[in-house]
């Protein structure tokens, strides 16, 4: 057994001064060895160094991420007392982000990289349209519902007009550009209009105010898209304006608006009976699962824009529909927390970036006393003037009216119509658009959000509710 041991030691060390060449100096291979493993070691070692810069930012990266999805959690509880909104935090945050230097962020101009500013407004949008049909606990009627139609059919088209013509005689726009800053500008906001909505299903809220504003914001972001298409249309005509306006008014207007209505309504029904008729055994509801608001949400929005028509429409009207078959269910709880969720986090992430991008500083180079001008007389004029015409005759007290007027939140609604019709068509003047758009949505946040807190709690405390009590729930009347 020695002699076998030593002659296989024997055989490796032939074999090691062999390799290098130097049978007969069995020293000098071993420093050559040694020489050749501190090299390979070094050479592993210095790979991640290559990569720690990448690998730190982002570490860093997570790091903050978590920080302010912590902060989207925990603000809104300290936010209560304050005039402020998280919509500013987030901004502030996404601005020192930018300011700070580091490259956590990527780059998220607009005009540079729409494709990335559609989607993800189009993705927050109608998540949050689902949270809105969803909370409401009023049924759907003409009577019940007036204020909304009131705010639809009056308060949206002068809005409509009233942005085009200032966008004509000050800025200067083309007849389409101007048409299109007007249709992105005139919806209300479901997304940053949280604070001024009603609270989570069956919490029994009977304030006209916070029902007024969410039931328009669900609507009126799918009813101006119909003004977006006549922009693009208008962009585009090459041919006369009657072949135009005929072809939009059936196509854009009729099928896409009906499309949206009733394949909303259809999918709602059918979502409807899986989880509240089948057996109970069956039933999606006894699953107690919100995640199921995002599949609603997205079959919804797929099947209506797969056949040409308005999928923000459907969404809401599938969320309505929703609530009509099982009125009462505590699982219409469940739907709304999780996507309120989802859309918080969402919100977050696209209000982020927007700061970071008014930090960089490209489009508000193109800021001007027009484009000042222009902000101001949207938020303090037209909105206010448009939606207290709308609601002359209505017998609601002239406070109420007064807000509903004035708190018509601008937002990320007006950044999705921007960048899809930038991507279909090509506008006159369109930076300026941009730049206009960005600016009104930054004074809204900003006036709004501090004004928001204080404003409700004052409503509150004329209809006899502690603003700072949370709302009971209505006793569940089955599921």
């Amino acid at each position: 057994m020695r002699s076998a041991v030593g002659a296989l030691g024997d055989l490796g060390e032939t074999i090691r001064t062999a390799e290098c060449g130097l049978a007969h100096a069995p020293a000098v291979c071993g420093m050559t060895e040694r020489a050749t493993e501190l090299r390979v070691r070094s050479a592993v070692i210095a790979i991640p160094e290559k990569t720690t810069a990448a690998l730190n930012t982002y570490i860093v990266t997570l790091f903050i991420f978590g920080g302010v999805v912590l902060l989207t959690t925990w603000l809104p509880l300290v936010l209560r007392r304050m005039p402020l909104s998280l919509p500013i935090c987030c901004i502030v945050i996404g601005a020192s982000l930018a300011w700070s230097g580091l490259t956590l962020l990527p780059r998220t101009n607009p005009l540079t990289n729409m494709g990335l500013a559609e989607h993800m407004t189009e993705l927050v949008v109608i998540v949050a349209l689902m949270g809105a049909g969803l909370k409401l606990d009023r049924p759907i009627g003409w009577k019940r519902w007036i204020i909304t139609w009131r705010l639809l059919g009056i308060a949206m088209p002068l809005s409509i007009a009233a942005i085009a013509c200032l966008g004509w005689y000050i800025l200067g726009l083309g007849p389409a550009s101007a048409l299109l800053l007007g249709a992105a500008l005139a919806p209300t906001d479901p997304v940053l209009a949280s604070d001024v909505q009603v609270g989570p299903p069956q919490t029994g809220e009977k304030d006209e105010v916070r029902f007024a504003l969410t039931s328009e914001a669900g609507l009126n972001d799918g009813l101006s898209f119909p003004f977006v298409m006549a922009a693009i249309a208008l962009a585009t005509n090459t041919g006369s304006n009657v072949e135009w306006i005929g072809r939009w008014f059936i196509v854009d207007v009729l099928w896409r608006l009906v499309a949206g209505l009733v394949v909303g309504w259809a999918i709602g029904r059918v979502l409807g009976y899986f989880t509240f008729r089948l057996p109970e055994s069956g039933q999606i509801a006894k699953t107690g699962d919100g995640l199921a608001a995002l599949g609603f949400t997205f079959i919804s929005y797929g099947a209506t824009e797969l056949i040409h028509g308005y999928g923000f429409v459907a969404v809401f009207v599938t969320a309505l529909t929703l609530r009509s078959v099982e009125r009462h269910s505590v699982y219409h709880e469940e739907l709304h927390n999780f996507g309120e969720q989802i859309e918080r986090v969402l919100m977050m992430i696209l209000l982020v970036f927007f700061g970071a991008t008014l930090a960089e500083g490209t489009l508000f180079f193109l800021v001007d006393w027009r484009v000042v001008l222009v902000a101001v007389l949207v938020l303090a004029i037209v909105r206010p003037v448009a939606g207290w015409t709308s609601l002359l005759g209505c017998r609601h007290p002239q406070a109420e009216r007064i807000i509903i007027s004035v708190f018509g939140i601008r937002g990320l609604g007006s950044i999705y119509y921007l960048a899809y019709a930038s991507g279909v068509a090509k506008f006159q003047g369109i930076e300026t658009v941009w730049v206009t758009v960005f600016l009104i949505i930054l004074l809204s946040i900003m006036v709004h959000g501090i004004s928001v807190t204080p404003v409700m709690r004052w409503i509150d405390r004329r209809r006899g509710v502690d603003p700072l009590k949370p709302m009971p729930a209505v006793v569940d009347g089955g599921r």
